[in-house]
């Protein structure tokens, strides 16, 4: 059975629509999800007791005793 050419159309253009329309949610999550790791990533806090960067510190972090 043949479809009339408009119909054929019209089902051919709705679903271009549909894959548009999930390629834009599928960039809009991976987005969001690169701007939460880059958020997590500024939030957390060094360790203590360990560099934060690859320079080592002046002099080395000792407890000091209570007087």
């Amino acid at each position: 059975m043949f479809m009339h050419p408009d119909q054929f159309l019209a089902q051919t253009n709705s679903r271009h629509r549909e894959l548009v329309v999930e390629a834009d949610r599928e960039r809009l999550l991976a987005s969001v999800r690169k701007a939460l790791r880059v958020r997590r990533a500024r939030h957390a806090a060094p360790v203590r007791g360990h560099p934060a960067g690859t320079l080592a510190a002046c002099e080395p972090s000792v407890a000091v005793p209570a007087r």
